[in-house]
């Protein structure tokens, strides 16, 4: 029986398993909205921007473990749709962007916003390319699916001319696609055993993709039976829970100078999944390169990324996954040397964490996350964008449980609104709050409509200092008194969240946080909680005085 270019398209969806898509409509992609209306096991959540529309695929992504799927229209909704590609590329998330495109007949005219999907997209993406044949679109489809998913995933944009979903083919979707997993070879884990043996100072760092919650409690007994200290990479610290006696903090902005004499000090390094880039890094300055000096081993999917920029002694091409599998195998010693110098990486940690610094103003923003941490449940997932507000909550917030945390590490701003918009949807009996400073929130403000419309119970929290903070900073590092471009004047939050019909409030005092979160858990509905700061305080450890 022939079928619509759209219909197969959809038909390709429903046979990956998919639940969710995201988008803004396009009349280049009419095909596929109309097929999706008799799709009622797919839900279709439209964005008010394609930036977007993006980064809630991608945030869908990051919590489910599938691909995140973003329909835009072509030309401008493309172009609007890129920071979110952006994001999925840098961090390895597999998502794929089904674009409209103008009919075949057209191309190449410059019509009505017509765009070189391949040109646009580039290297950016792991596969751009567009289908020609409506018959041909099964085959496409599948492919997407297992290049977004396979070895470092990643984001796949594949553009659909018009007639292409318009016309019709005899032909059937392909079954589920399954990603292809990298598994280590037995002579690696058996060395790796022996460096462990032989080191005085190891650590391991966790991140990147490919975990689940069993992958979590799995990596938890590994590294409680080898008893190693254990950092995650910048915006991973759901890897392994922050409250357990190996954990040693984050890798990422702001690093506790004390982790990162103990990363350059110690002579065994494990980077397990994480990529090893510049935030978790710090500016590629933990190690040298391309040779380190500590020994460091290095375990990912992607053989291309190992040796990428840190050449390691012992690269090992695995998941996740087979590398637990395979590192079960491996006998502990019974009383490692190292027990002491764990016992330290967590105590510098907690030392680093259990109180707020002080800040100039009479709201202290590291006592408000402080708050969270001590009366959130374990499960409630937090997003956030990009902005030195997220100092705060990267520093004195501590991750229980996989997939309590969902940000950008391409640090993006906007990210927050539009993930927590993908999370309720994707967990609605978990909180869901979500952290932007003023600057990043009105990067994807509007998408607080989508949030009124899918009558999603989130919490906004805003924190406004009246400039872009991070640029401040680093302009009177390096410009003092030369303030240029980086002042914010701001609308009325509380009166355009009310507008957009969430409850809203304003504090201005740390005494006044714990009750509006209070009230904003207790709610059935969204809420948004401005908090005024003091724009001297810049960061946990810098002020602008």
């Amino acid at each position: 029986m022939a079928k619509s270019g759209g219909q197969l398209v959809v038909d390709a969806l429903i046979e990956n398993g998919v639940t969710q898509v995201f988008g803004v409509p396009g009349e280049s992609y009419l095909p596929v909205l109309d097929a999706l209306h008799d799709a009622p096991q797919i839900r279709l959540t439209i964005a008010r921007q394609e930036g977007g529309a993006a980064m809630m695929a991608d945030a869908h992504a990051k919590l489910t473990g599938r691909p995140g799927i973003c329909l835009v229209t072509r030309g401008p909704g493309a172009a609007n749709a890129y920071a979110g590609v952006h994001a999925a590329a840098q961090d390895s998330t597999p998502m794929i962007v089904l674009m409209g495109q103008v009919a075949r007949g057209d191309m190449d005219r410059e019509a009505f916003q017509e765009v070189d999907v391949k040109a646009m997209f580039g290297d950016q993406v792991k596969w751009a390319s567009q289908v020609n044949q409506t018959e041909r679109l099964p085959e496409y489809m599948a492919r997407a699916f297992s290049v977004a998913q396979s070895g470092r995933p990643g984001p796949v944009v594949l553009a659909l001319p018009e007639d292409v979903l318009s016309g019709t083919a005899d032909t059937v979707a392909a079954p589920m696609s399954q990603p292809i997993s990298a598994h280590p070879d037995p002579d690696a884990i058996k060395r790796l055993g022996e460096m462990l043996h032989a080191a005085e100072r190891p650590l391991v760092i966790a991140g990147g993709p490919g975990w689940d919650a069993g992958l979590v409690d799995r990596f938890v007994a590994f590294a409680e039976r080898w008893s190693l200290p254990v950092s995650c990479a910048f915006r991973a610290q759901d890897r392994f829970p922050n409250t357990h006696a190996n954990y040693a903090g984050d890798a990422g902005l702001g690093i506790n100078p004390a982790l990162a004499d103990a990363i350059r000090n110690s002579d065994l390094v494990i980077a397990l999944g994480a990529r090893l880039g510049d935030c978790t890094t710090s500016g590629y300055t933990l190690f040298d390169a391309p040779v380190p000096r500590q020994t460091l081993v290095h375990i990912h999917p992607e053989p291309d990324e190992l040796g990428h920029v840190f050449q390691p002694a012992l690269p090992v091409a695995a998941s996740v996954g087979a590398f637990l599998d395979a590192a079960e195998g491996l006998e502990a010693p019974r009383d490692p040397v190292w027990a002491k110098w764990t016992a330290e990486r967590n105590a510098a940690y907690r030392g680093w964490t259990d109180e707020a610094t002080a800040m100039p103003g009479t709201f202290n923003l590291g006592e408000a996350i402080i708050w969270l941490r001590e009366n959130l449940p374990d499960d409630a997932i937090l997003t956030n964008g990009a902005g030195n507000y997220a100092a705060w909550l990267h520093r004195f917030y501590r991750h229980r449980r996989y997939r309590t945390q969902v940000a950008p590490t391409s640090g993006s701003m906007g990210y927050g609104l539009p993930a927590a918009v993908a999370a309720k949807l994707a967990e609605p009996g978990r909180p869901v709050v979500a952290l932007a400073g003023d600057g990043c929130l009105q990067m994807t403000i509007q998408e607080l409509g989508t949030v009124a419309q899918e009558r999603l119970g989130i919490i906004v929290l805003v924190v406004n200092n009246s400039m872009y903070g991070t640029i401040r900073m680093h302009q009177e590092m390096h410009y003092p008194g030369r303030i240029s471009g980086t002042s914010l004047d701001n609308p009325d939050f509380v009166a355009l969240a009310r507008a957009y019909g969430l409850e809203a409030e304003r504090v201005a005092e740390t005494g006044q946080f714990a009750q509006a979160m209070q009230r904003a858990l207790a709610s059935d509905g969204a809420s948004l909680i401005e908090i005024v700061t003091d724009p001297r305080a810049l960061s946990p450890t810098r002020t602008l005085d």
